[in-house]
């Protein structure tokens, strides 16, 4: 795949003759010599001193071998990884990940890869968005899961999608024949939302500032499942993105109404990877497949 000259150049200097070098490339010794001229016309400079015993590298020699071995070198580090990525005879992947995700996204997408590569082992954890956002920052995790508009340091997008935050009701709730709400609109009813409010950095309290009024909180919760148990049973409005609720939105159980809030309005999902370190062959292609089925997702309409 590589010039033969890196080769040739590289044998050269270990044998220190062309002719042994020849010998053990098994090509004509009259082959190596012709390409190493070539290239020393090429360059207009000599890379080996030649003498009766041998040859001998020149200062440039010394240089240009320097670099074709590091090139060699390289090159067998990415066959080793490709063989690693087509085989994958090891690896673990650690997952820090939003609830949502974890109860309709990677439930599919882990199948799926367990059973292209079943020596993979995984270590999944739900946490709210800013501590997922911290564990990839931190390189406590492998990917991160979570909402990425606004990325700390040390944290890099694979991919992204669109995944706004509305409100999540029954069909026969009384908002439920709405196309769209405003945040004030949702004040006079219970409302069921996730914990992060309680955070240091909350999205809905964010958005909430801007007006004269708050929320009627029925429910503040880490449990998604609790809060679609509660919705489905009428008992408030849940404010979430539809990620959580795609099998009941589709089912016609529930409805998912767009909030006209510029913030909740331009958020998105992302698959998040540490900027400090180069991903492994296994989290590598995991992200390709959870960029791959997220993207499948809709979720912004």
């Amino acid at each position: 795949m590589h010039n033969k000259f890196l080769i040739y150049l590289d044998e050269v200097a270990r044998q220190g003759s062309i002719r042994k070098a020849a010998a053990v490339l098994n090509v004509a010794s009259s082959s190596v010599n012709r390409k190493i001229i070539s290239i020393e016309e090429s360059l207009g400079v000599r890379l080996f001193d030649r003498h009766a015993d041998g040859v001998e590298l020149t200062g440039a020699g010394v240089v240009l071998l320097e670099h074709c071995r590091k090139t060699i070198y390289d090159y067998q580090k990415i066959l080793v990884q490709i063989e690693d990525i087509s085989e994958l005879r090891s690896g673990h992947i650690h997952i820090a990940t939003l609830d949502s995700v974890a109860h309709n996204l990677l439930p599919t997408v882990l199948e799926k890869f367990s059973q292209d590569h079943p020596n993979i082992t995984y270590t999944i954890q739900t946490a709210q968005p800013e501590q997922v956002m911290l564990s990839v920052a931190d390189g406590d995790v492998n990917i991160g899961i979570s909402f990425c508009n606004d990325l700390l340091p040390g944290v890099r997008i694979h991919s992204e999608k669109a995944t706004p935050i509305g409100a999540i009701l029954r069909p026969d709730h009384p908002l439920a024949e709405r196309d769209v709400l405003n945040i004030e609109d949702l004040v006079p009813f219970q409302v069921l939302r996730s914990y992060d409010g309680q955070g240091a950095h909350s999205l809905l309290n964010d958005e909430m500032s801007d007006i004269q009024a708050e929320l009627p909180l029925q429910l503040v919760t880490n449990s998604l499942p609790l809060a679609r148990s509660l919705i489905l049973k009428n008992r408030g409005i849940g404010i979430y993105s539809k990620l959580g609720f795609l099998d009941e939105i589709e089912q016609g159980k529930l409805r998912y109404i767009t909030i006209l809030s510029p913030v909740l309005k331009s958020l998105k999902m992302g698959l998040l990877t540490s900027s400090r370190s180069h991903p492994s062959p296994a989290t590598h292609l995991m992200c390709r497949s959870l960029s791959k089925a997220l993207k499948a997702l809709k979720l912004d309409s």
